[in-house]
């Protein structure tokens, strides 16, 4: 079996257990902190939106041994100098040129400059215009509205509002670090982008629900018992499903990476790497957000019920009676139904006689009788001595 399949089984069991909801102030500042750097990131540098979304011209050319820096060159001399100029090398050889702020009319001349400066025989040229990627803009927006309404309400239902509330603050907080990346590298954000935003979201609810259901079930009757705050069952189920969410991200996360290495070193820009690009960095916060925040902010929602406060009380109470009875020579005390050593000593190979016992039940039954011994016939008369 390898290593991470034996601490699965043992983060199941409990033999080993990483303290994640105990040290959850740590997780809240740094993820107050990557939020915060994500925020001025998108003030200050804003998106580097795509022509779909600014409009303009994407001009495809097939192989051709000009330099990007000399393509550039001479596609900013036939945009005539006044647009940005994007030149990217694809893996066919051929260049792709983005020319932003161009119509149509402007597009066909600029289509014959490139094809003259770059020595090739034909341009494929691309027109879009602004109100396209707006649109899309706006539907992108309403899915997202809907989609985390839908959310909540399902949360709620099948689990509770505060589930509901945890697993939003975990969804925006993925889709903020997503933008806040685009930002701050400055990596263009094109319908491909939006399509990886609205994936990751999927993504991100699915680990989250996973731990939400194994919470669910561990702190079922919780109120019932004294042995376990409410903060340390949810950190029991979480270590329970560790593997499971780390597994889980790793195999989303390999394809992921092939496909960007894929669409970004062989074929170049296009849909396909902006879908992957998105992915990649949601899939990551995704898996980050449902360890560190989706959980430990379950369990501070919850400690400050009155039953989990009471809760809490009774087991801090309870461990501090054992810890005196334990220091009590005289070995006088309740024994719990968790507490299995016997107090009188007992040795469990010797014969105790029946009503010895100060109890009954589980772990107080005596034997009455030692098993009689086959002696085979030592200690009979042989017969009559003559």
């Amino acid at each position: 079996m390898s290593r991470l399949g034996t601490l699965g089984h043992r983060l199941h069991r409990g033999e080993v257990s990483y303290d994640f909801v105990g040290k959850r102030k740590i997780w809240y500042g740094v993820s107050i902190l990557i939020t915060l750097v994500a925020i001025v990131g998108l003030a200050v540098n804003g998106l580097n939106r795509g022509i779909e979304f600014s409009g303009g011209a994407v001009f495809t050319t097939p192989k051709t041994s000009m330099s990007t820096a000399a393509a550039q060159s001479k596609a900013s001399d036939a945009a005539g100098g006044r647009h940005d100029v994007i030149v990217q090398k694809l893996g066919t050889g051929g260049l792709r040129i983005q020319i932003s702020g161009i119509n149509g009319g402007t597009a066909d001349n600029v289509k014959d400059k490139l094809a003259a400066g770059l020595g090739v025989k034909s341009v494929d040229a691309q027109v879009v215009g602004p109100s396209w990627g707006k649109e899309i803009s706006q539907k992108a927006l309403l899915g997202l509205v809907i989609f985390m309404v839908l959310v909540v309400v399902y949360l709620a239902i099948a689990f509770e509002w505060r589930m509901a509330l945890s697993a939003l603050v975990a969804l925006v907080h993925d889709l903020t670090i997503t933008v806040g990346v685009y930002a701050l590298v400055g990596f263009e954000v094109t319908p491909g982008t939006v399509i990886g935003l609205l994936t990751i979201l999927g993504y991100s609810l699915y680990d989250t629900v996973v731990v939400f259901d194994g919470l669910k079930e561990t702190t079922k009757g919780i109120t019932g018992q004294t042995r376990f705050t409410y903060s340390e069952l949810a950190n029991r189920s979480l270590n329970q499903t560790l593997v499971r969410s780390i597994n889980t991200t790793v195999v989303a996360l390999l394809p992921v990476a092939a496909l960007l290495f894929v669409g970004g070193g062989l074929l170049g820009a296009g849909m396909l790497n902006d879908i992957a690009l998105a992915l990649f960095v949601g899939l990551a916060a995704g898996a980050y957000s449902s360890i560190f925040i989706a959980t430990p902010l379950v369990a501070s929602f919850k400690e400050r019920t009155p039953e989990m406060r009471g809760l809490a009380r009774r087991v801090a109470a309870k461990r501090a009676k054992g810890g005196a009875d334990e220091g009590d020579e005289s070995g006088t005390g309740t024994v719990g139904p968790d507490e299995n050593a016997p107090e009188d000593g007992a040795d469990d190979d010797e014969p105790v006689e029946a009503g010895s016992g100060a109890g009954t039940g589980i772990g107080s039954q005596r034997r009455t009788s030692a098993p009689r011994s086959n002696r085979g016939g030592r200690g009979r008369p042989s017969g009559k001595r003559r």
